[in-house]
């Protein structure tokens, strides 16, 4: 019988997805005790974490082989391992997006057509875009997905102009944490839109918090008072808007831009903003608690 390989995996940052057993390692090298292994994987997700990433391979060269892989490499996803490379509840069970968008690397570094994959149980969806899938593997997510003790999140998002009715209602008996939709790009919105009502009619409500999208901005010429209108768009289609803030290849972004994100950083004070009571200048006890843990 062969033995099993020790490998260590290592990661330049802590994200809320990383590994925590006790083969993770997160941004350091190798110790005195404990660290002997027959193979080490450098798994970078982000482009500006690359030059501590080579600084990991050097240190850890010296206890074993180095392989380094992951987005910000273009490497190819091949077949998910839960718990390997992202913590366990995390799961994808499709890679790549037949989108060309512009800001995105994904229809770079994993093709323009869908791969689905075998799934494997897990909570939280990572898929890139999992409505792009054939109806047979999004319902066999749905149904992997019911039968989690988590009530489930996409938080790789899910595509509004490819939303169905009956996604609409397989998702609502699902009763999800959080749906993330998007709202990159000027036709985003009216798919947004539309997603809204049909969510809505399906069962879910505003008030929730439930539905969410993410709205880039701080790009090259975005503006905040542009911005700021396509937050206001994404609230008034039914959904919480979620900044991400535009980043170039070394992580560089605009602190202005930084500063004006965080007052669209917490459900409480964003649905403020569309409650005309909270805008005259009387809070609701809500958004008053979350600024005060804010400044505490």
């Amino acid at each position: 019988m062969v033995p099993m390989k020790k490998v260590i995996r290592v990661f330049p940052r802590r994200t809320i997805a990383t590994p925590t057993d006790e083969g993770a390692r997160i941004g350091v090298g190798p110790g005195l005790f404990g660290d002997d292994c027959d193979e080490v994987h450098i798994s970078v997700a982000f482009t500006w974490d690359l030059p501590a990433a080579e600084r990991l391979a050097r240190e850890w060269g010296y206890v074993a082989p180095v392989t380094m892989g992951g987005p910000a490499l273009m490497s190819r996803g091949e077949a998910f391992v839960p718990g390997m490379f992202v913590r366990k509840g995390y799961t994808i069970t499709s890679r790549g997006c037949p989108n060309k968008c512009w800001f995105c690397s994904v229809w770079k570094r994993e093709g323009g057509e869908i791969r689905e994959l075998p799934i494997q149980d897990g909570y939280d969806i990572l898929d890139d875009n999992l409505l792009a899938c054939s109806d047979d593997h999004v319902r066999a997510v749905f149904a992997m997905l019911a039968r989690q003790p988590e009530r489930p999140k996409f938080t790789g998002g899910l595509e509004a102009k490819i939303l169905k009715p009956w996604h609409c209602s397989e998702l609502r008996k699902l009763k999800p944490q959080r749906l993330y939709f998007a709202y990159d790009t000027p036709d985003d919105l009216e798919p947004l839109r539309e997603a809204g009502k049909m969510l809505r009619e399906a069962g879910f409500t505003t008030a929730s918090h439930v539905l969410s999208a993410y709205v880039l901005c701080g790009w090259p010429k975005d503006t905040m008072d542009n911005a700021e209108v396509r937050m206001r768009q994404t609230l008034e289609a039914g959904f919480t808007p979620m900044a991400m803030l535009y980043r170039d290849r070394n992580g560089e972004r605009e602190p202005s831009w930084m500063r004006w994100a965080r007052q669209w950083a917490r459900p409480a004070i964003v649905h403020s903003k569309s409650n005309p009571k909270v805008r005259g200048g009387a809070q609701s006890s809500d958004v008053a608690k979350q600024e005060e843990q804010d400044h505490a």
